[in-house]
């Protein structure tokens, strides 16, 4: 009996590892179709009204790392391009690591981006929010979203289904072995949960809703570069 239980659990793990990697590979394979042909290098980037940047971690010191700076780099190259007229970061103003606002504003103005064409979400938490946020509460409705290779196809698709009219541009990243393969990792991890946002209700009360505020809420909101469109 103990020996056909343990085969029966085994035959059951095996079933569910195999589950679980086609989820992850299909919904990868997914998302990298729904962006197909819009995502782009820098310097073929269509013109758009804002640059969306996403929040990643920033040193002790409040500085950016690989991934944001890489980001943030992109983003002034666009805007000194002529390709997009304002930047939109959108991270997690009271994050684990710092406040990820006010190091890309920081760093923005020190590479000599007017201040007033800076446009801060402080409760862009996932992608998802900051995607659902820049649509219903910035009313973005045209934009280019930049981020690393492996987070763009996701990231340009949950743009796309926020209802924003949304190229991708590659950023480049500049970080260690291990720093890249836990970071794509993370990312065939995520795309599962992606996959199943690009079907849910999106309205300004969802962007509410995954930012985890109330509904018309603006917690953790910075307005200091805000400009009204």
């Amino acid at each position: 009996m103990a020996g056909r239980g343990a085969r029966r659990l085994r035959v059951l793990v095996q079933r569910g590892v195999l589950v679980t990697a086609l989820a992850v590979v299909g919904s990868n394979t997914w998302l990298w179709m729904l962006s197909a042909g819009h995502r782009f290098a820098a310097a073929h980037a269509p013109c758009a009204p804002v640059v969306i940047v996403p929040g990643a971690r920033v040193g002790q010191d409040g500085s950016p790392m690989a991934y944001l700076r890489g980001r943030l780099d992109v983003a002034i190259e666009l805007m000194r391009a002529g390709r997009v007229e304002e930047i939109l970061v959108s991270g997690d103003a009271g994050g684990a690591s710092g406040n990820e606002i006010v190091s890309m504003t920081t760093y923005l103005e020190r590479h000599g981006v007017d201040p007033k064409l800076i446009r801060t979400d402080g409760v862009g938490l996932s992608t998802r929010a900051t995607c659902l946020r820049a649509r219903h509460v910035f009313g973005i409705e045209r934009a280019i979203i930049v981020s690393q290779r492996r987070h763009l196809p996701r990231a340009v698709a949950l743009c796309r289904a926020a209802g924003i009219t949304a190229d991708g541009v590659v950023a480049p990243c500049e970080a260690r072995r291990v720093t890249k393969v836990r970071n794509t990792l993370r990312e065939w991890l995520a795309a599962p949960k992606a996959l199943i946002g690009l079907y849910l209700p999106g309205d300004a009360s969802a962007a509410d809703r995954v930012a985890g505020i109330g509904v018309g809420g603006v917690a953790r909101v910075t307005t200091r570069h805000r400009v009204a469109r």
